[in-house]
């Protein structure tokens, strides 16, 4: 691979509910955990702390708003992580060349075999 994979930004966003909650984000502009709760079935605290996973890996970035917090995707840190995920999509697509050509070789052997008996 051609970059690092950043295992703490995978695991943030390998729960559907920060995905969901990054999805949100970015078709609004932006959201507190009260108005993401409105529109997830989980709670505001549950929002809260998931709120809090995305903020330590530096997908959302918050400010302060009266009482609450209002949160926006940080668009150069979901750039990078889309990066990321290309450069391991591409791994495997390698991988994945690597063993259909080592199984299209074993059958072209025993198709061979079968021949010459």
């Amino acid at each position: 691979m051609t970059a690092a994979v950043d295992d703490d930004l995978w695991s943030a966003v390998g729960d559907p509910t920060r995905r969901r909650m990054l999805d949100l984000l970015l078709a609004d502009g932006d959201g507190t955990a009260t108005s993401l709760s409105e529109r997830l079935p989980v709670t505001r605290q549950a929002i809260a702390k998931h709120l809090g996973v995305l903020d330590r890996v530096g997908l959302v970035r918050s400010t302060a708003a009266g009482r609450e917090r209002r949160y926006r995707v940080d668009e150069a840190q979901l750039a990078r992580a889309v990066g990321q995920l290309s450069s391991v999509g591409a791994a495997w697509d390698a991988r994945l060349r690597r063993i259909k050509r080592i199984a299209e070789a074993v059958q072209r052997t025993k198709d061979q075999r079968a021949t010459q008996q």
